[in-house]
C-alpha cells in the first residue's frame, strides 16, 4: 500500500559576520574578513564587469559560490565561454582555499561554529547544542508535529546574541505551504524579551507559489545573503 510522503522543512543557516542594528557589534576586522567574499573581487585579470553581472543574474554572488561550482554549470551561463569559465574558476581558486588542511585546523574551524537554539532545551541537547550554522538541516514528520513552530521560533532566536545561543543576524523565510504567521514571531519575541516590531523587520518573507518561483526566490535570497547580515534561511 502506498504511503503519503511526510512534509519536510529545510533550514539553511548561512554564516555572516555583521551584527543586527539592535545588537551590540563586537565583531573585529579579522572576523569580518572571514565571511563570504563578494563576487566583485574576481573582476580583472581577464574577467570583466559584464562577466560578473552574468554570473550574478543566475545566482552567483560570492567568490565561494563560483569556486564550488562545477565547470559544466558555468559554461551554460549565457555569455560565458569554456575558456572564460576556466579563467573564472582559476581566479576563484586563488581566493578560496580548496586543498588539504590539517585535522587540527579543521577542528579549530569546527569549534567556531555558531549553533542556534530551537527554543527547546531537550531538542537542543539532542542536536548537540542547536541548529548548526553553515549547513543545511532538514526536518520531517507528520502533520501537526511542530515543524512550522520550530521554524517560526528559529526565525526569532537567530536574532539573539551569540552568547544567548543566537546568531545575531536576520532571517529569510520562504513559505511554500502558506503556514507563515507573524503572530507566532511576536509571541516568541515576547518570550525572549525582544522588541516585536524589530523582530518582524528582521525577517524577510516571501510566499513561493510553485517550484520555478521558489528557484527565483532562492536566487534573490543568495544576493541578499551576500550583502546583508543574515543568519538563517528557512524554506
Amino acid at each position: 500500500m502506498a504511503t503519503k510522503a511526510k512534509p519536510r522543512q529545510k533550514i539553511t543557516t548561512p554564516v555572516t559576520s555583521e551584527a543586527l542594528p539592535q545588537v551590540t557589534n563586537n565583531t573585529t576586522e579579522e572576523e569580518e574578513d572571514s565571511g563570504p567574499q563578494l563576487i566583485g573581487k574576481l573582476e580583472g585579470n581577464g574577467i570583466s564587469s559584464g562577466d560578473i553581472k552574468r554570473l550574478q543574474e543566475v545566482g552567483y554572488h560570492t567568490v565561494e559560490s563560483v569556486a564550488f561550482a562545477p565547470r559544466k554549470h558555468l559554461i551554460v551561463v549565457k555569455g560565458i565561454s569554456e575558456a572564460k569559465a576556466d579563467k573564472i574558476l582559476l581566479e576563484a581558486s586563488k581566493l578560496v582555499p580548496m586543498g588539504f588542511t590539517t585535522a587540527t585546523e579543521f577542528h579549530q574551524k569546527r569549534s567556531e561554529i555558531v549553533q542556534l537554539t530551537t527554543g527547546s532545551k531537550e531538542l537542543d541537547k539532542l542536536l548537540g547544542g542547536g541548529i548548526e550554522t553553515g549547513s543545511i538541516t532538514e526536518m520531517f514528520g507528520e502533520f501537526r508535529t511542530g515543524k512550522s513552530q520550530i521554524a517560526h521560533t528559529l526565525a526569532v532566536t537567530c536574532q539573539l546574541p551569540i552568547d544567548n545561543n543566537g546568531g545575531e543576524g536576520k532571517c529569510i523565510f520562504i513559505d511554500t505551504e502558506g503556514t507563515f504567521r507573524p503572530e507566532r514571531l511576536l509571541a516568541t519575541a515576547e518570550r525572549y524579551k525582544l522588541n516585536g516590531s524589530e523582530v518582524l523587520d528582521n525577517v524577510a518573507y516571501a510566499r513561493a507559489y510553485n517550484t520555478d518561483h521558489q528557484s527565483q526566490l532562492l536566487i534573490q535570497a543568495s544576493a541578499m545573503m551576500s550583502e546583508s547580515s543574515l543568519a538563517l534561511l528557512l524554506l
